[in-house]
């Protein structure tokens, strides 16, 4: 069991780490112009236009808030006055919140997918892998979300955050993570599974959000050609008449 633990929480993050990262470099030299999402905003935009900013934000706060929970001690929070009680509270509002606005977004998508024929034959092999995996890591994680109710929960910056944070020093703190539940571990197991899918599926396209656009001025368009100066009609004068053609009889 030991030996498992280490393997799953020691060997593997760093497996898919470099699974990763090899993957996204191969995927931009190989196929730079498929950095893309494969839009198929032709083919239905209603559905869309709902589900997806729904997915998006919620998606958005989701990863802020994992930011936040892994990446900031304990220590750190109580030095800002921040009372566990409150930190708590937050975390469930507003990542229960922006969990169940992420999962009813997947949830719009996927069913747009399968009831819109032009939609669902766009579909490629690496959606119907990446789909159900992306729904069972937010799953996932709304249920470890959803224990922490219980004033008595699991405390997880006692423990996955420290695990978390060892694996920057090159040290995996194994047993913080071994003795973790069973909600929190099969969500870190998913959420590894998805980032070594990442580079080989349409979620590569997050690397090419458009920052840019915040910064980049403004496009002048201009003619190539001046056009011709039109005279004023009071030089012109009115019009002249139209001859009229006689018709013989």
């Amino acid at each position: 069991m030991n030996h498992l633990n280490t393997a799953l929480w020691g060997v593997l993050p760093y497996l898919v780490l470099v699974l990763f990262t090899a993957g996204a470099a191969w995927r931009y030299h190989y196929d730079r112009f498929g950095f893309t999402t494969r839009s198929s905003q032709l083919h239905e935009h209603r559905l869309l236009g709902i589900g997806g900013p729904l997915f998006h934000y919620g998606l958005l706060f989701v990863l802020a808030g994992h930011v936040v929970g892994l990446l900031i001690p304990e220590a750190l929070t109580e030095r800002l006055r921040v009372s566990e009680s409150l930190y708590h509270a937050n975390a469930l509002l507003v990542g229960g919140t922006a969990g169940l606005a992420t999962v009813t977004g997947l949830g719009i998508l996927l069913y747009r997918r399968l009831r819109v024929p032009a939609v669902r034959a766009a579909t490629s092999r690496g959606d119907r892998a990446v789909y159900p995996l992306l729904a069972a890591v937010l799953l996932a994680g709304l249920t470890a979300t959803a224990t922490g109710a219980d004033p008595h929960a699991y405390d997880y910056r006692q423990g996955v955050s420290i695990w978390f944070r060892s694996l920057f020093a090159l040290d995996p703190d194994v047993p913080a993570m071994a003795h973790a539940p069973l909600a929190y571990r099969l969500h870190a197991l998913l959420a590894m599974a998805l980032f070594a899918l990442w580079p080989f599926s349409r979620l590569v396209h997050a690397f090419t959000v458009p920052l840019g656009y915040l910064t980049r001025p403004y496009v002048v368009y201009r003619s190539r050609t001046p056009a011709r100066p039109q005279p004023h009609p009071a030089l012109t004068g009115p019009p002249a008449p139209r001859r009229q053609r006689r018709q013989r009889p």
